[in-house]
């Protein structure tokens, strides 16, 4: 597969802190089975930390220089990443007229039955499904009306080819969540069930954190994309921004 097959550069962007995550943590420390949220999880907002997060990786992307910021900006729909594209791109981490488009292959993970459940909710109100999940792995588990990772990667894998035909040999950007950005390694890295798990066991993904991809000639038989960063968070960490990692929502959690 030639460059004409890849993207320049590919980054992979967890939007910024939601507010699903303050529910969260108030939940958990009341040892409640259900995470309290009168939205639909679709429509959870950024928090006010989440809002800097997502202008701070802006900014950071502004002063690489031009070369260096996305063409192609490729969202999922929920409102946590469309906001998060938006502030980026407000504060110069794309040219003011870059599209945001929107595309549903990148939505969260749908957990059917089990969301807004906390992990203790999971174990007290469906226990047959935490021990299913147990037995499966998380890997290959589906709760009822939900997905399971296998799920998420089918949809990832028409992602890419949609950027092999439309967007090749340009700098694509994709915002969207914890899962997808893991199971986007694990298409583009050809890894197994085993090894993308043990990089989630290292720790979550962090909001607004980034990891960029480059093509490579040199990379596999034909050419490919080089993994060039993971999960880097240096553009907070030089800020005022924290840094914040909500955990996957099938821990009962917004992701």
């Amino acid at each position: 597969m030639s460059a004409a097959r890849y993207p320049a550069r590919l980054w992979i962007v967890r939007h910024g802190e939601s507010a699903g995550n303050v529910a969260r943590d108030e939940a958990h420390a009341q040892g409640a089975d259900r995470i309290s949220l009168s939205t639909r999880d679709v429509d959870i907002p950024l928090s006010p930390r989440g809002k800097k997060q997502a202008s701070e990786l802006g900014a950071w992307f502004a002063a690489a220089g031009t070369e260096n910021r996305p063409e192609v900006l490729l969202v999922s729909p929920y409102t946590r990443a469309v906001e998060t594209s938006r502030l980026f791109r407000a504060a110069g981490g794309a040219d003011p007229d870059e599209p945001i488009c929107i595309d549903e292959r990148l939505r969260e993970k749908e957990f059917g039955i089990l969301d807004g459940l906390t992990t203790s909710g999971v174990a007290s109100v469906l226990p047959d499904q935490a021990e299913f999940r147990r037995i499966l792995g998380k890997f290959y588990h589906r709760p009822p009306g939900g997905e399971s990772w296998c799920d998420v990667i089918f949809r990832l894998r028409a992602i890419m080819d949609t950027i092999a035909l439309h967007h090749a040999e340009r700098r694509v950007m994709i915002v969207a969540h914890q899962v997808v950005v893991l199971c986007l390694r694990y298409v583009i890295e050809r890894l197994t069930e085993e090894q993308i798990l043990a990089i989630d066991r290292e720790g979550d993904v962090a909001n607004c954190s980034v990891t960029e991809y480059a093509f490579d000639p040199d990379e596999g038989r034909d050419g490919g994309l080089r993994l060039v960063r993971y999960n880097e968070v240096e553009h907070l960490q030089q800020s005022t921004a924290p840094v914040t990692a909500e955990p996957d929502r099938t821990s009962g959690v917004r992701g």
